[in-house]
């Protein structure tokens, strides 16, 4: 294995317990700026599991496939509440069978398509018909407590309360006893059971309808984060104006419309789908893919992404990407897979999860049992103590304020144009301490332009020759060429004699002069150099241009200088990134002077040039041991290497290779570098979020723990910090999807 393979080996996605046979996929990027998600076969199916809200399902359910053989792989979305099982249909049956025994409903995607969701109309109904009924039981408690007739009808009704908003909770409860784990769901069964048993069935009766209640809004609130992601999807119009074969255009539905198949869009719409520009010309807005600021201009041969809007003229296009597989879709199913891959803090909760609720079960137990004889209880007040220290030892709170959070970085991150392919990664980009990155098509345009012309001739000539030097460019396929030919933009004379000089430059004949355009060698080869030209040059070379001489047979006539331009957004970036005090490194196998003058004008701290892959990898070891955690940017294949052995490998969506976007865990989608330190902003707020979470649900907890035990604590407070609990760590997390991106200055 290569050294640059070990920290992708090392972040991988965490493995079920499948014996080593079911791993969670991870996302990819296929094509640029597409991205996808890697599929291990042909027999995947996905299925929807409407109460799978938390890690601690998530758990139960790979728990329960382990033993299942010939399933290659799974892959969880509890933002979607999806699972996606890759394996024969056979298989696929027993898995579902599996998960059916835990007591969760399974539902294939197709078919759940018109299902009601979890908070749907349908159990919001049961829990306000519970809830009545609780009501009726404490009202009849209140006012007649020991009349015996009224004392039946109230607990028929707190057992049909029960029945009414508690049946889902059994059920899962039951299935977690029998494989001796201790739940949400069980905890809740035993409390409210218990609480029934003792007499106090009006309160067992409102616990449970309001733990129902409390259930459906937190379900509400988890469903904001999975449509922030799914919400991006339906920027993409639902039909498309196709051409048909006998040239009239007609609306069609966008996922009935093939690839190559030429459309149109007016001005003011959104684009149904990818596709390459075949007429017209106009400003197209990208903010909802790529988050740039100000419209792109588009023209015949220019990309166009689904999702975006048209804003000045009609624009047709060649569909080049089915409606399921646009640019837009994929980051939305990258996305959705990342979050397959747990953050640091995640699982670190989850361990703390795993030890807190036994932990708590026991000293209910303990509260139980000691209490008569240790505080002079009855038996009846310490089994309803211990009771109330069932409902709050529920980690619910603990546990879900990480996935709704991380879910929330990953689609705001999504919003701005930046794909982040893992929790892991957002969390681990507010460590970072260098950054490295490429110069060409990453700190600069990554296309040469003409910078500098000087007209060695006297003033009367200079039109002449700027026209000379246009005409010899434009009959040259030479990059340097191009960039003079396009920087003087003159009319082309007619050439004859026209010769190409392989490696040195040009020469033609015209308005009866024989003329030559090249390079410093071509001229000092013709005798043409002198002291005064070598000095010209080397200003041009120490600035890290190339530079270009039109001469005749005896004198050099002008010369024009060449350079890859540094990005406007590429000084800004650089800025912002040493106020966050991360330092930058620039390696590139360009010339040393090149990359010091390249260096000088963006502001970095460190150039290094004349790097080969080998050793801009070499490089990034040597930056992780002087600084600590290192990104490396990147868009060519050679940076590929380092992208794999940084901490964090950040590729350039629109222009980057296959390969660099394949290695790396961020990918920014327009080229510009200010979204790397937007990317280290999120993830600072990121995981503050996270560990105001983390404290606001231990906080309440230890508050409650103490109020059970040595206080007056009920079953109804209990519910309430529990939910309550819960309800506030999600509403803090979903901030992130609140928080605008920064208005960057173009």
């Amino acid at each position: 294995m290569p050294p640059y393979a070990e920290k992708h080996r090392s972040n991988e996605p965490e493995r079920c317990a499948c014996s080593g046979r079911c791993v969670t996929d991870t996302a990819s990027i296929q094509e640029a700026p597409r991205v996808s998600v890697s599929n291990s076969s042909g027999n995947s199916s996905v299925f929807r599991i409407p109460a799978m809200d938390c890690t601690n399902e998530e758990n139960d359910i790979r728990k329960a496939l382990a033993g299942i053989e010939g399933i290659r792989s799974l892959r969880f979305e509890l933002a979607a509440r999806t699972l996606t099982i890759d394996g024969e249909q056979s298989v696929q049956e027993s898995a579902l069978q599996a998960i059916r025994h835990l007591g969760f409903e399974v539902l294939p995607i197709e078919h759940e398509q018109m299902a009601e969701t979890p908070s749907g109309l349908g159990e919001i109904s049961k829990a306000l018909i519970a809830l009545a009924l609780a009501i009726g039981a404490e009202v009849l408690d209140f006012f007649a407590p020991d009349t015996l007739p009224f004392k039946g009808l109230g607990m028929a009704l707190a057992a049909a309360a029960i029945a009414f908003s508690g049946f889902s909770t059994y059920r899962k409860g039951l299935a977690a006893l029998r494989r001796g784990q201790l739940n949400m769901n069980a905890l809740m069964g035993v409390a409210v059971t218990g609480a029934f048993l003792i007499g106090q069935w009006p309160e067992a009766a409102m616990v449970m309808a309001l733990y129902a209640i409390a259930e459906l809004i937190e379900a509400r609130s988890v469903d904001r984060a999975r449509n922030a992601i799914k919400g991006l999807l339906a920027l993409a119009p639902d039909t498309a104006e196709t051409r048909q074969s006998d040239g009239t255009w007609q609306e069609t539905p966008a996922d009935k419309v093939a690839i190559g198949a030429l459309a149109r869009v007016k001005p003011g719409a959104r684009i149904p789908l990818d596709g390459r520009v075949t007429g017209g010309s106009s400003a197209v807005n990208q903010a909802p893919v790529t988050g740039e600021s100000i419209p792109v201009d588009k023209t015949i041969g220019d990309p166009v992404f689904a999702g975006t809007i048209n804003e000045t003229s009609t624009l047709e296009f060649e569909v080049t990407a089915a409606a399921n597989n646009t640019t837009l879709a994929r980051i939305i199913h990258a996305v959705e897979a990342a979050q397959g891959t747990r953050a640091p803090t995640q699982r670190f909760v989850d361990r703390f999860a795993a030890i807190y609720t036994p932990a708590i079960f026991v000293m209910a137990v303990a509260v139980a049992i000691g209490g008569p004889w240790l505080f002079d209880w009855t038996w009846t007040q310490a089994l309803y103590k211990a009771l109330v220290l069932l409902v709050i030892a529920c980690p619910c709170a603990l546990v879900i304020a990480t996935p709704v959070t991380v879910v929330s970085g990953l689609a705001a991150a999504a919003q701005r144009g930046i794909l982040i392919k893992g929790g892991v990664y957002l969390e681990e980009a507010r460590k970072l301490r260098a950054i490295a990155l490429d110069k060409t098509g990453t700190i600069t345009e990554g296309k040469p332009r003409l910078v500098a012309t000087e007209v060695l001739s006297s003033t009367d000539l200079e039109a002449k020759v700027l026209s000379w030097a246009a005409s010899l460019a434009g009959h040259s396929d030479h990059p340097v060429s191009k960039a003079i030919a396009t920087g003087l933009n003159l009319p082309e004379n007619g050439l004859t004699d026209f010769t190409a000089l392989p490696g040195r430059g040009i020469e033609a004949r015209l308005d009866g002069h024989t003329l030559i355009l090249g390079n410093h060698r071509l001229i000092e080869d013709r005798g043409l150099c002198s002291p005064e030209i070598e000095a010209r040059l080397a200003v041009h070379e120490s600035q890290g241009r190339t530079a270009t001489l039109l001469a005749t047979e005896d004198r050099v006539l002008a010369i024009f200088a060449v350079a890859d331009t540094i990005k406007e957004s590429s000084r800004e970036a650089i800025t912002d990134l040493h106020r966050l005090g991360v330092t930058s490194v620039m390696l590139t196998g360009d010339n040393v002077a090149t990359a010091t003058s390249i260096a000088r004008q963006a502001g970095i701290d460190d150039a290094r040039g004349n790097l080969l892959p080998e050793d801009k990898l070499a490089a990034i070891e040597e930056l992780q041991g002087r600084y600590g955690p290192t990104a490396m940017t990147g868009d060519g294949i050679n940076d590929a290497p380092a992208l794999a052995r940084a901490d964090i490998g950040v590729a350039m969506g629109a222009a980057g290779t296959d390969t660099a976007m394949e290695a790396a865990d961020v990918v920014i989608m327009n080229d510009d570098l200010r979204r790397i330190p937007e990317t280290i902003r999120l993830s600072r707020q990121t995981h503050a979020v996270l560990w105001q979470n983390i404290a606001l649900a231990l906080g309440i907890k230890v508050v409650f723990l103490g109020l059970a035990v040595f206080g007056n604590a009920t079953m109804w407070m209990a519910v309430f910090a529990d939910m309550g609990a819960s309800l506030l760590v999600v509403a803090n997390g979903l901030r992130t999807l609140r928080t605008s991106a920064p208005q960057t200055r173009d």
